[in-house]
């Protein structure tokens, strides 16, 4: 999927996501409050260099899941853990917010798209339940 695929498929697939643009790359929010994302779409390198943006057609998509769902995945993120965070079509730890349980997939394709699709899933009900919990305390 390319990132136009990937935003489509987002806004279609889950309620109440919301966008925001900023140099490129796409933010998706549950609700109007925009507290924090719970997917980013990334295409460049001013926040990071660790996954080699620069390349012509590469972009991370950046998921936040749950511990366990990390840990599983990629197991405990440390230091040196000896990642390719340039390498396309596999499930990383973020290179700098997998210690908050973050995953990314650089170009996801065939190898990931439909694992891609659960922890998409599992993102969108972990931030809906916050922004539920949240809406709760007003």
């Amino acid at each position: 999927m390319d990132e136009a695929a990937i935003t489509r498929y987002i806004i279609e697939t889950f309620a109440d996501v919301q966008t925001a643009a900023a140099d490129g790359n796409t933010f998706f929010f549950i609700g109007a409050e925009r507290q924090m994302p719970f997917v980013t779409l990334v295409t460049n390198d001013l926040y990071d260099q660790a996954s080699a943006l620069d390349r012509p057609g590469v972009f991370r998509l950046n998921i936040g899941v749950g511990k366990e769902t990390c840990l599983a995945l990629v197991g405990k993120v440390e230091e040196g853990s000896g990642h390719d965070f340039a390498a396309l079509d596999r499930l990383l730890p973020h290179p700098v917010y997998g210690r908050m349980h973050w995953v990314c997939v650089l170009n996801p394709g065939a190898a990931t798209i439909e694992r891609v699709k659960s922890l998409l899933a599992e993102a969108h009900a972990l931030a809906a339940g916050r922004s539920a919990r949240r809406a709760g305390r007003d």
